[in-house]
């Protein structure tokens, strides 16, 4: 494809209702690079790739597709591509200053060095500024964050991310796909089955291999389980930021809860070790237990759910705050609740089925107020969602296999998703000459939703800032990396 022809695709995406996913770079022979551009067409149930073999630089579609500007920055530093025209022509994951580094991404070795930080100029000696982190309190992940205020009122606001880079897209290359799994599940820990799914997705898909379906099955029980736990942590987290201190505590302990139903089925709190390409490393026995385990959860969580909504000063804090128009939401790539709750009716569960879940009906709620209570509405009818689908899964349980080989052959390529508890998650897979991997490319959720956070936080209040960024539920890990 032409840069020209890439630029009228991508207006006619646009403008018959498509939607951009992501778009990375690669070099399949060493020398030169290829930008590959993912996206859904209408009423297609998989995605489209196109590709352009690209110079040193390309046109940047940022300003057709808003949400590709930060793939296009990361492109710019990890792969010394310049996109011309760009809105935004900053270093991203780099500070400024520090030299791209080509073709490389092995910030193992090389990591980025320190430099300026670019910011807005702002000439008014009325108008405050605060650089926040990137040390923060608690356990909260390392991140700085530049507010320009007068008194309350925020007028500009700037995320500084990026200061802790493993590698570890690099640290795919090199495996056998069926050793990568466990690179996968600690991308962010959170997102272990998000995660390992959508690699595993994408390494069969190159591979051609057909899941059992008693695996397809326990996979969407292994990845509502993990949805119930971070819904559950978020319910909790969220209290924490407007202070109903009780609150906090019983949604973390129904989180808790959450975790050890994990524990007694897999061995693992956070669901690891157990997905594999071709399906699962070994059978799960849920049998008659965890139904009944997960119905007397779900009633504790019905009556935490009508004491939150029952707590004025509660839902005084949510309601209004932080909102994000559905315009705004879908411009800068918002996914999964954050989207939702801003009007935008997507879900790949439903929208490009996976695993089992072509076969089940996942209920998907939309809010239009785009606010935090929006936000929280959504994970809440999220909940009941998996539960219910927990359920309806462990009734569809039969004996059965549950892995087939799966070998990916040299010089192939697939592409993996999943609806994580924080939205899409993609993985573009690409097999060297040797039979394993020579590129992985890793799409969070959390990637999409910090481009569009930003604008919730301008012209919005410092009271009220901890409780808009609870509301979205990020992550820094997914997209430090």
């Amino acid at each position: 494809m032409t840069a020209e022809t890439l630029a009228t695709e991508a207006r006619a995406l646009r403008d018959t209702g498509g939607r951009m996913q992501f778009a990375y770079a690669w070099s399949p022979n060493g020398d030169d690079i290829e930008v590959r551009y993912v996206a859904a067409l209408p009423e297609r149930k998989d995605f489209e790739t196109w590709l352009l073999r690209s110079g040193s630089e390309v046109p940047s579609l940022a300003h057709i597709w808003p949400l590709l500007g930060w793939y296009e920055r990361e492109m710019m530093d990890l792969n010394g591509i310049r996109f011309a025209g760009h809105p935004e022509p900053h270093p991203l994951v780099l500070r400024e200053g520090a030299p791209s580094r080509g073709n490389s991404q092995d910030f193992l070795k090389h990591p980025p060095m320190d430099g300026g930080h670019h910011l807005p100029i702002i000439d008014a000696k009325d108008i405050q500024r605060l650089p926040f982190g990137p040390i923060r309190a608690d356990v909260v992940e390392s991140a700085e964050f530049t507010f320009f205020y007068v008194g309350e009122h925020i007028l500009h606001y700037q995320p500084r991310l990026f200061f802790k880079h493993r590698g570890m897209e690099t640290c795919f290359n090199g495996r056998l796909p069926s050793d990568a799994v466990v690179v996968a599940e600690r991308v962010s820990g959170v997102g272990t089955v998000g995660h390992a799914l959508a690699f595993c997705e994408a390494v069969e898909r190159a591979a051609g291999c057909d899941v059992p379906v008693r695996a397809r099955a326990l996979r969407v029980l292994l990845a509502e389980l993990e949805r119930l736990y971070n819904h559950l942590h978020y319910l909790g987290h969220l209290c924490g930021a407007t202070t109903l201190k009780v609150g906090e505590a019983q949604g973390k302990l129904l989180e808790e809860r959450a975790k050890q139903l994990n524990a007694r089925l897999t061995g693992s709190r956070f669901l690891r070790s157990m997905l594999a390409p071709g399906g699962l490393r070994r059978d799960l026995a849920p049998d008659k237990w965890l139904g009944e385990a997960l119905e007397a959860l779900q009633k504790e969580v019905i009556a935490y759910v009508d004491r939150l909504e029952a707590s004025e000063s509660y839902l005084d804090r949510l309601i209004t705050t932080g909102p994000l128009p559905k315009r705004v939401a879908f411009d800068q790539g918002a996914t999964g609740p954050v989207e939702r709750a801003s009007g935008l009716d997507r879900d790949l569960r439903r929208d490009h089925p996976y695993a089992l879940y072509g076969e089940l009906p996942v209920a998907v709620t939309v809010l239009e107020e785009g606010d935090a209570y929006a936000r929280e509405r959504v994970r809440i009818a999220e909940i009941e969602a998996a539960f219910d689908l927990c359920q309806r899964v462990l009734l569809r349980l039969e004996p059965g296999a549950i892995r087939t080989d799966c070998i990916a052959p040299p010089l192939s390529e697939g592409l993996g998703w999943s609806e994580g508890p924080r939205g899409s998650l993609f993985y573009a897979v690409h097999v060297g000459g040797d039979g394993t991997l020579a590129r992985v490319k890793i799409k969070s959720p959390s990637f999409s939703n910090w481009r569009a956070f930003p604008g919730t936080v301008h012209d919005s209040n410092m009271m009220d800032y901890a409780i808009n960024e609870a509301s979205f539920g990020l992550t820094i890990a997914g997209c430090d990396r």
